[in-house]
């Protein structure tokens, strides 16, 4: 087994990751996932949001793994998602600009966008929302989660739940830059009400085609953008009245695009991903 490791630093909207290819690396994924903390700190380590790990797939293109900044798994990740599929085609993993990934959240579909041969950005196939209690997973009755009381210290939230294949929790406020981010979301992230955690938006309504979004991510803590978050929190504007089904989401590191599609369900997200730098690191 290698004891150093090639890595890439990839980010999308600052929301960054270290990429780790295991289809040519001899590498124990068991160290690598043991590594993942250390790694993603940023005064000792390499420093990031994630650790992703580009892995072989016996029913998909491909297999992605992400292991959070805490070392802990998380099911999907919309920026990274993104990552992984430049990293893919950047590295001629494959040709294709349309590919299949197999996460712990299903199946995702990503598109690479080209412009005159270049990437401009990817548009991924997040699938279907997850709207039941039960499939957040959220303790409570059976039925949707929308506008829901639960306590935060000493506030009251009104909580809308949604599954994008990990759990997030989307709240309403009417500004977003005064919310206590770092206090709220680490409360609501470990409230018992969620047995997974939580990953925790905050939103603003700009317009109904524009809503600025901070989060607090399971596992990572604030981090400037959250894929599967903005795809929540598209959702649960459309829940309570808030959003139109397309809009501009504004989250700290940029916007991304989501639309949830009355055609097949389905959410869509539009946004870059760009690589920072590469390296190597001992195991």
């Amino acid at each position: 087994m290698a004891t150093t490791v090639q890595f890439e630093k990839m980010q999308g909207l600052g929301n960054d990751f270290i990429m780790v290819n295991c289809l040519t690396g001899d590498y124990s994924v068991a160290a690598l996932e043991a590594a993942a903390a250390a790694w993603c700190d940023r005064h000792f380590g390499i420093g990031a949001d994630g650790l992703i790990l580009v892995l072989p797939s016996a029913t998909h293109d491909f297999r992605m793994r992400i292991l959070n900044a805490d070392g802990s798994e998380a099911e999907m990740c919309g920026n990274g998602i993104r990552c992984f599929a430049v990293y893919a085609y950047a590295h001629g993993l494959t040709t294709d600009t349309t590919f299949t990934v197999e996460t712990l959240a299903g199946t995702i579909t990503p598109v690479i966008l080209l412009d005159r041969g270049q990437v401009r950005g990817v548009r991924v196939d997040m699938g279907a929302p997850r709207l039941e209690r039960a499939e957040i997973p959220m303790v409570g009755p059976a039925g949707p989660v929308v506008n829901e009381a639960l306590s935060a210290g000493d506030r009251t939230y009104a909580v809308t739940a949604v599954s994008m294949g990990n759990p997030h929790a989307v709240i309403f406020v009417d500004d977003v830059a005064a919310c206590a981010v770092e206090h709220f979301g680490a409360l609501l992230e470990t409230d018992p009400a969620f047995p997974r955690r939580t990953n925790v938006e905050f939103v603003q309504v700009v317009t109904p085609a524009h809503l600025k979004m901070r989060v607090w991510e399971r596992g990572s803590g604030i981090t400037l953008a959250c894929g599967t978050g903005a795809c929540a929190t598209l959702v649960a504007g459309v829940l309570t009245g808030n959003s139109e089904r397309s809009a501009v989401v504004e989250l700290p590191g940029g916007p991304l695009e989501i639309t949830w599609s009355d055609a097949d369900n389905h959410v869509y997200m539009t946004g870059p991903a760009e690589t920072v730098f590469t390296g190597t690191i001992g195991l």
